[in-house]
């Protein structure tokens, strides 16, 4: 027993004296690892066989590994990283849209790491000596989106980290964003099929191309009615799993920003903003400033030649290119419509300062994803549309790039435009293919609008109410000035000039707006100091060249209430100019078969001519409305004299209200010829006037806009009034009533819609939705119970129920009969009454 014992102690004996000799040459092998890796030199990692390219960033490829070499000098700086989808699955975006922007940092960290964050401009203290600095800084730590080890340190000079697995596993800062995901059904980047495609540095910018290949979500079946928004791929259904080939460019911002120039809200231009703290405030400030390219001259000559009113060239030019994937014939247009801007800059003082070319498809050292070039991707989709970004550096402003998105089929809704709103007073409008000529007017047209953005230009569309009604109609005005002052205005093209005017300026073009916004955005301002002191100076340029001239206002983006700035409008006098627009959609609709007309082809080219005019009536119907409680907001500073707000003319409005009853609530039966419609549509439209009629009255009994209308009568005794628009409104619509003669479908399904619009005021509010800020303003709803809306609601209700019942006894219509009693029953039952 007592030798079993033995054995077995010598036995546990030997166990463990021969674990801890494996345990310690384990940890002795692990020591070695260790020194191994301390004694790591740069030879070892950057080798004979490595491929190297310098640039802001050296990044090294050594057996399948990229490693960057940061320099000392790119810590603490600003980056900024753009991605954009090179390629992408059928049905999620196109090749070359952006899909992730961010600013980030390099930073050391401790334990030998190397820290990048994802910076945030929202609110700074510029001046780190102040006491407040601190403040500020505690209040917006920047997030640490990714860490490195350093691998390799050379004193006073750079370090090496390993970047293969930041990139292989997707960084959500550097990839797409988590509503994309979601949308998508993006789960997790499968890394067996997600990888690096290549790596490139250059001298201001690095540039990572990977593939990323996603699991997805599989598509389920369900009866809910809450269905998910997201949406089912083809690819994903078929392989369980989506493709995306993106490209990062990670650009080195300016160490010092471009001086700021600050925004003013009479000129239209895209704006930044962050709030900026500093010592000596009382409050803090926000910093808003306008967004534009960085133009300078190339030496100091030729700062003098400018300085006396000479026109240079920039040391560094905007370049745009064409995408080589762009249709040849088309590439010319597009070109032309980059270089219109050329007069705008020369009024600023610089010529050729925006150009365009031909991509360069030899040079193999250009990426059509590389952020340091500006181009104009051209997507395969049927999409009818075009967009005009800018990338721009969050603390200055200064435009970095830009990529235009251009989808192919915005030339069929140029196309329908032109044809719908042209093709009384223009023959070539009436094809169903438009000549070379013609279209590639109306792409040149488009493309100026979009590299308008590009520029930093909002929307202006007010530009073409400086336009009166009938100067559209004066050949040779136009040809001096266009229909608009502004290619940035939503103007369109001419609908108001009739065939026998010999109007041929149709097509909208860069005008005195582009040039002036140009100007106050791009010309220097010498001898000052600081933004404050620009600012002052562009004041006064507004005052002295801009505040006396409507045709170089701004007005859009900031009211919804105000009847001179509306979108696809033209001329100062939406009543007038929207008469001259039916008259001429009367001498269209009955060409609609005829001019689509196609062998062996059913009608449905004759189905979009005339859903585009029924469209375009609908148009003018919603321009004018908007003149209804209509109030002027004009953006104005302490040096103006006058109102900012005042209501729209009372005979503007008055003259909104008639239109509307002689062209809408009589109803518009021109639209249903039925020689047109009984090819195209099942029912011959009496539903489709009575939808417009009933979103017309909607929109005219807003509560937010009848607020409008006592507010205003109130502060102008002379305004239109909302005593005054019920009236003008019963009169117009009930005008069988009171003459005592018979109703068709069209006038009883409106009155219907009218009473059901007053038993509505009755009630509740409507819920508010507007909303005031700096840029953008509406006004809110209101609840009828505690205003006079609900009083003249009922009122008028009353009125009305004793003259239905007077009228429905003496009818000798039946169906007018009918009616009257269906009406006054209604209204019984809304005010409970008694019979």
């Amino acid at each position: 027993a007592l030798l079993c014992s033995y054995t077995v102690i010598a036995q546990d004996n030997e166990k463990t004296k021969s674990e801890m000799s494996a345990d310690t040459t384990k940890k002795q092998n692990s020591d070695k690892d260790k020194d191994k890796k301390k004694s790591k030199t740069y030879q070892d990692l950057v080798t004979d066989s490595t491929k190297t390219m310098v640039g802001m960033v050296t990044v090294h490829l050594t057996d399948d590994k990229y490693y960057f070499e940061i320099p000392d000098s790119i810590f603490g700086r600003d980056i900024m990283a753009i991605t954009r989808v090179a390629k992408t699955p059928t049905g999620a975006g196109y090749g070359g849209e952006q899909a992730n922007r961010q600013v980030i940092r390099f930073e050391k960290g401790p334990k030998k790491k190397v820290f990048l964050r994802v910076v945030h401009y929202v609110n700074i203290s510029s001046d780190t000596s102040e006491t407040i600095h601190t403040a500020v800084v505690n209040s917006n730590e920047h997030p640490i989106a990714a860490a490195f080890d350093i691998e390799v340190t050379r004193p006073d000079t750079s370090v090496l980290v390993d970047v293969t697995s930041f990139f292989e596993d997707v960084t959500q800062a550097l990839s797409f964003s988590p509503f994309f995901k979601q949308y998508y059904k993006l789960q997790k980047p499968e890394k067996d099929r997600t990888y690096i495609e290549s790596i490139r540095a250059y001298p201001i910018n690095v540039e990572v191309r990977t593939i990323q290949t996603y699991s997805v979500t599989p598509p389920s079946i369900s009866s809910s009615s809450n269905r998910s928004p997201a949406v089912d791929l083809v690819g994903g259904v078929s392989s369980g799993a989506l493709t995306f080939e993106l490209n990062t460019s990670m650009i080195l911002l300016p160490k010092n920003p471009m001086r700021p120039r600050f925004f003013d809200q009479r000129v239209g231009i895209f704006a930044n903003s962050y709030t900026v703290y500093n010592d000596e405030q009382q409050r803090s400030e926000d910093q808003v400033f306008a967004v534009r390219w960085k133009l300078e001259p190339k030496n100091e000559a030729d700062t003098e030649r400018q300085k006396n009113g000479e026109i240079i060239e920039p040391k560094k030019p905007i370049v745009f290119y064409i995408d080589p994937a762009t249709p040849a014939k088309w590439r010319p247009y597009l070109k032309q419509g980059v270089e219109d801007w050329q007069q705008a800059f020369e009024q600023a003082g610089w010529s050729n300062a925006i150009q365009a070319k031909d991509w360069p498809q030899a040079d193999t050292t250009m990426s059509l994803e590389d952020a340091r070039y500006s181009v104009i991707r051209y997507f395969a989709s049927d999409i009818q549309n075009a967009y005009g970004p800018n990338v721009h550096d969050p603390r200055s402003g200064e435009i970095i790039e830009s990529h235009i998105g251009w989808y192919h089929d915005v030339m069929r809704l140029v196309k329908n435009w032109y044809t719908t709103q042209t093709a009384a007073v223009d023959p070539k409008a009436r094809p169903n293919i438009f000549e070379d000529d013609l279209m590639g007017k109306l792409v040149r047209f488009v493309s100026a609008h979009e590299v308008g953005h590009t520029l930093g230009l909002r929307h202006n569309f007010g530009a073409s109410h400086a336009t009166p009604v009938e100067k559209l109609r004066d050949q040779k005005w136009l040809e001096e000035n266009g229909h608009t002052s502004s290619i940035m205005d939503y103007a369109r093209f001419n609908y108001v000039a009739q065939p026998e005017d010999g109007v041929t300026d149709l097509i909208g073009r860069v005008g005195a707006y582009d040039r002036w916004a140009i100007e106050w955005n791009y010309k220097p301002i010498y001898d000052t100091d600081s933004p404050k002191e620009d600012q002052v100076v562009l004041n006064q340029w507004y005052l002295d060249k801009a505040a006396g001239q409507p045709s170089l206002h701004f007005l859009t983006e900031r009211s919804t209430f105000d009847p001179r700035a509306q979108s696809e409008d033209i001329g100062d006098n939406s009543m007038v100019a929207s008469e001259y627009g039916i008259e001429n959609l009367k001498r269209i609709l009955p060409n609609a078969i005829d001019w689509t007309r196609e062998e062996a082809k059913d009608f449905t080219r004759a189905e979009e001519v005339y859903d585009n005019i029924f469209g375009q009536f609908r148009r003018y119907i919603g321009h004018v409305t908007k003149w209804v409680g209509g109030i002027f907001d004009t953006p104005k500073t302490y040096d103006q004299a006058g109102a900012v707000f005042e209501p729209a003319p009372h005979d503007m409005q008055k003259s909104a209200v008639l239109f509307l009853q002689k062209h809408l609530f009589q109803p518009p039966t021109w639209l249903i010829n039925k020689e047109i419609t009984n090819k195209l549509k099942a029912e011959n439209g009496v539903k489709r006037i009575a939808d417009l009629q009933e979103s017309t009255i909607n929109s005219l009994y807003r509560t937010d806009r009848l607020q409008r209308l006592i507010d205003s009568k109130v502060t102008y005794p002379t305004a239109y009034g909302l005593e005054e628009f019920f009236t003008d409104m019963q009169n117009g619509i009930w005008s069988e009533l009171y003459a005592g003669i018979g109703t068709n479908v069209y006038r009883r399904n409106l009155q219907k819609i009218h009473l059901q619009k007053l038993i509505d005021l009755l009630d509740a509010a409507e819920d508010s939705d507007g909303t005031i800020s700096s840029f953008y303003r509406s006004t809110s709803s209101v609840d009828p119970l505690l205003t006079d809306i609900r009083s003249l609601a009922l009122g008028t209700l009353i009125e009305l129920h004793a003259d239905l019942k007077k009228q429905a006894r003496k009818s000798s219509d039946r169906m007018t009969k009918f009616h009257f009693e269906d009406c006054m029953m209604r209204i019984e039952k809304a005010l409970d009454l008694e019979d």
